[in-house]
């Protein structure tokens, strides 16, 4: 292999992070928490859809429930329902690239198998949105078990919610809403 191919190759790498949970319940009850837009959800760290709709290709962003202030942006790349849902994502306080999120629905004993992956240029070092989403995916996918299981958030998740909402008054301005329309969302 030439050394130019090599370095072709490593550019369209990327680096992938998953985290995977079970929950006790069918596939079409994970599915619709999922994609609420009609709610903040407490499984995305309190932020609500922004959308003209969830299907492939539309814009989105996740704001804070007063609508204030948008945490992250992306265009829907994929939505298979209820089985595949995936979409660009960039957090509005971050100049790091855009990363792509996969989430994977499967039918399994129990209930549903719930996989969230990560997709992240390679680079180096690590960026920032990459060690974040590292960190959320956890979050995230435990969090959405418990909402689906008990109705709410974990205890940890609620506590976290209640810290987000304290520090609010200190979101730096970039991430107010009024800079991040739905036409700046990262392209998938």
């Amino acid at each position: 292999m030439s050394e130019t191919a090599s370095k072709a190759e490593q550019a369209d790498a990327v680096r992938t992070s998953m985290y995977r949970v079970v929950i006790r319940a069918s596939i079409e009850t994970v599915w619709s928490e999922l994609i609420r837009t009609d709610r903040p959800l407490p499984f995305f760290f309190g932020g609500q859809y922004d959308t003209p709709g969830l299907k492939t290709g539309a814009p989105f962003a996740m704001r804070s429930p007063d609508g204030k202030f948008t945490m992250a942006m992306g265009e829907v790349i994929e939505f298979d329902p209820p089985r595949r849902y995936a979409h660009t994502f960039r957090f509005t306080t971050s100049e790091d690239p855009a990363s792509i999120v996969r989430y994977q629905l499967k039918e399994v004993d129990g209930g549903t198998e719930f996989t969230l992956i990560n997709e992240h240029p390679a680079g180096d070092p690590v960026s920032k949105s990459e060690k974040q989403m590292a960190q959320g995916a956890k979050f995230i996918s435990e969090n959405l078990k418990s909402v689906v299981e008990t109705g709410k958030a974990t205890f940890g998740g609620q506590a976290l919610l209640f810290m987000f909402s304290l520090m609010a008054p200190m979101t730096p301005k970039t991430a107010r809403s009024e800079n991040w329309p739905l036409d700046r969302a990262p392209k998938g």
